[in-house]
C-alpha cells in the first residue's frame, strides 16, 4: 500500500463591510422657516389686536364713584384701632 499524505492548510476568508449613510437635514431648514413665519404672523395680529405702543387717541380719565364706602372704611379703621389695642394690653 502506498504511503499518501495529505496536507490542507485553510486561509481566513476576506470579510467586506458596505457603510452606507442617508441624511435628511434638508426638511428641517423648511420647517423652521414656517415657524418663523408664523411667529411673525401671530406677533403682528398681537399688536393690531392690542393696539401699539404708543396707546389709543381718545383715552380719557374714568371716575369711579362707589356709594356706601364710607361706612365700610369707618368701620374698619375702628376694627384695626380696637385690634392693636387688644395686642398692646397684653
Amino acid at each position: 500500500m502506498p504511503d499518501t499524505t495529505h496536507s490542507t492548510t485553510r486561509t481566513p476568508h476576506d470579510t467586506h463591510t458596505t457603510t452606507t449613510s442617508t441624511s435628511t437635514s434638508g426638511g428641517s431648514m423648511g420647517l423652521a422657516f414656517v415657524v418663523g413665519i408664523l411667529v411673525v404672523v401671530v406677533a403682528g395680529m398681537a399688536w393690531v389686536l392690542f393696539g401699539s405702543a404708543t396707546g389709543t387717541e381718545d383715552s380719557g380719565d374714568i371716575n369711579l364713584t362707589i356709594e356706601g364706602a364710607a361706612d365700610a372704611v369707618k368701620d374698619a379703621g375702628a376694627a384695626v384701632e380696637g385690634a392693636a389695642n387688644a395686642v398692646t394690653a397684653d
